[in-house]
């Protein structure tokens, strides 16, 4: 499921983000008092962080403030609006600032780790389709905190802002991979330990040269280590650190191509 943000009200979204978070209610007839956007949008981030973006829906959001969906409505425009507004909070939650006097690749790894951390808490993030960009201070701000600990490496922003973009799709595909092996497990009712053994078993049986057919893949099978960690996640967070770190390899690499020779 691919969820595109940008997609309501082009003007009312952007006020919402941007502006203040408490609306006052109208008066007369119409909701009682009490709501607020901040308060919608935390329930809505609940309900997803829970159930998934397939439960989310202004009935859904307001049934978890104990009011209809109509109530939320002068408040939060659609549903459209809101999954903008979701995003761009949780978005807000990763740290402002990461301290350089170790370096700054030991700081791009702590940002990195910080991004891994924050879509495993909210894994619906992955759902949210960055082909139409929010636009919001959240957004800005993982934008902001990325190019500023990536800028002091020394190298052109005009280059920096393309290693941006490959750490970020770094964390979010290996994430995705951890996300989605957990959410097998709890959709499924079978953990991935026991789906594994159930089909390696038949394969042996069903296929007997397979080792033979593909040789390459089955060197690989030696290198896998025991853990209690289901092996997906495990492989997925394993990707994560070796993508990160030949990426910065690569950025190490500029930088000493950038000095000149010595």
């Amino acid at each position: 499921m691919v969820v595109f943000a940008g997609q309501g009200d082009a003007r009312r979204s952007m006020e919402l983000l941007w502006g203040p978070r408490v609306v006052a209610p109208r008066t007369g007839p119409g909701p009682k008092p009490g709501l607020s956007v901040e308060a919608i949008v935390a329930a809505a981030i609940d309900i997803a962080d829970a159930e998934g973006m397939a439960s989310l829906s202004m009935r859904s959001v307001g049934e978890r403030l104990g009011r209809t969906a109509m109530a939320l409505y002068t408040y939060v425009p659609g549903k459209t609006e809101l999954v903008d507004l979701m995003y761009d909070r949780t978005l807000g939650e990763l740290p402002s600032s990461y301290s350089v006097t170790s370096g700054w690749r030991a700081a791009a790894f702590s940002l990195a780790d910080a991004l891994w951390d924050l879509h495993l808490r909210h894994p619906w993030l992955l759902q949210v389709s960055p082909a139409r960009p929010v636009l919001g201070p959240g957004e800005f701000h993982v934008q902001e905190t990325l190019l500023s600990v990536l800028a002091s490496t020394g190298l052109p922003l005009s280059r920096v802002r393309w290693v941006v973009s490959a750490l970020f799709n770094i964390v979010r595909g290996s994430v995705q991979a951890a996300a989605e092996s957990r959410q097998a497990a709890r959709e499924t009712g079978l953990s991935e330990e026991d789906w594994w053994y159930a089909r390696s078993a038949l394969l042996g049986e069903l296929v007997p040269d397979l080792t033979a057919r593909f040789p390459t893949v089955a060197r690989l099978g030696p290198s896998v280590e025991l853990s209690d960690e289901p092996y997906l996640e495990r492989e997925a967070r394993l990707s994560f650190e070796a993508g990160l770190e030949l990426l910065l390899d690569g950025v190490e690499t500029a930088i000493v191509k950038a000095s000149g020779p010595r």
